[in-house]
């Protein structure tokens, strides 16, 4: 498995790849992770049964990594990578990201003979969130179609983010595998009809609309925002001038005991994100049996269903229709939340194993 985020480095697909690590394994697997190197962690780790090799590289965060840092992956874990390779005889190569690990995964893949599978996660197909991403794909556009012209399979975790992928590429083989969820990770409690906005703090995740829809209502209760990023500077102001507590937790780790609880006791989830492939965050949502509010972006409306109320992106007066909804009328703020927990079941991590080894199996002619 090769991912240049993993946890407790990385956003979304860093935990993805951690969690289909640990289910492969107890399915009885053999499961081995090269990954970047961060900060004061160990060059060499057993989690859970996943062996994990850290690699030199350069990152000054542990929540956003820039493509200049990304691109330090490659030659800090090509040596590594080679070595287990050329030692394990593994089954299957898999790489999360077709930029930046998919030129690696590649090379490894091409003089060990090994079948290599990539999942994209989004940032890593032309077309998605090209106000962050439209440069950086223009110029490793050729280096993207000869890495997919030549991977056996594709997984993608949402119809939206195929549709992006064969748009560029229409001869991908592309398979749908949905990203997973532990239930086990949240209980369910008594909810307070408090906000969470949960989510790296980026222009294009919406928060900024979200919290001038919040103060458009007389909503008098408690705002979490958990996260970090370059918008938290401009949430901070916009917060200050609306008449909600609005509390900031910072980037939280998912063991912290605070994010549980966080999800937990909010009563209502709100994500008006404009770009998005599947995220993670409206899954522990469900999960906690939350109410939503989440846009029609990318894959949100195929994670949520009918469980959730949707917005257009950019749309703060949507998002202060749809939070008074919920504010006065408890029947339907309680009937999403059930209906949210009964949606996630189809997205739980012993289900989406299963799918990722059908797949390793078909690219094995098995």
């Amino acid at each position: 498995m090769l991912n240049h985020e993993f946890p407790p480095v990385g956003g979304g697909a860093s935990p993805v790849a951690l969690e289909l690590c640990r289910h492969l394994v107890r399915l009885g697997h053999q499961v081995d992770v090269v990954t970047m190197h961060f900060g004061q962690l160990p060059r060499e780790e057993n989690l859970d049964g996943v062996r994990i090799y850290r690699t030199p590289a350069v990152r000054k965060r542990a929540d956003i990594c820039h493509t200049h840092e990304m691109l330090t992956y490659l030659p800090g874990a090509l040596p590594t990578t080679l070595k287990l390779a050329r030692r394990e005889k593994y089954d299957i190569i898999h790489c999360h990201f077709i930029i930046p690990g998919g030129p690696l995964a590649w090379l490894v893949s091409r003089c060990s003979g090994i079948p290599l599978v990539i999942t994209c996660h989004g940032s890593d197909v032309p077309g998605y969130n090209p106000e962050r991403f439209g440069l950086d794909h223009k110029l490793l556009r050729p280096a993207w179609h000869f890495l997919v012209h030549r991977t056996a399979l594709l997984i993608s975790p949402s119809e939206s983010l195929k549709k992006l992928i064969q748009a560029e590429c229409p001869r991908a083989r592309v398979e749908i595998i949905p990203n997973g969820i532990n239930l086990t990770d949240f209980s369910k409690v008594k909810k307070k009809k408090d906000i969470l906005l949960c989510s790296r703090l980026l222009g294009r995740k919406g928060f900024q609309y979200a919290l001038e829809g919040i103060g458009q209502t007389n909503f008098t209760g408690q705002v979490h925002v958990v996260g970090d990023g370059p918008m938290l500077g401009e949430l901070k102001k916009i917060a200050a001038g609306i008449g909600a507590t609005v509390r900031f937790w910072g980037w939280l780790d998912k063991e912290d005991p605070r994010f549980r609880q966080l999800y937990e006791e909010s009563g209502i989830f709100i994500f008006p994100s404009e770009a998005e492939n599947f995220p993670m965050v409206l899954l522990e949502a469900m999960a906690a049996g939350t109410a939503i509010i989440t846009s029609t972006a990318g894959g949100c409306p195929e994670v949520v269903g009918e469980s959730a109320l949707l917005v257009r992106p950019r749309d703060s007066q949507e998002i202060r229709e749809q939070l008074q909804k919920l504010l006065k009328d408890d029947s339907l703020y309680m009937q999403l939340g059930e209906s949210a927990r009964k949606q996630v079941e189809q997205f739980r991590w012993t289900v989406v194993a299963e799918k990722y080894i059908a797949c390793y199996r078909y690219c094995l002619g098995n």
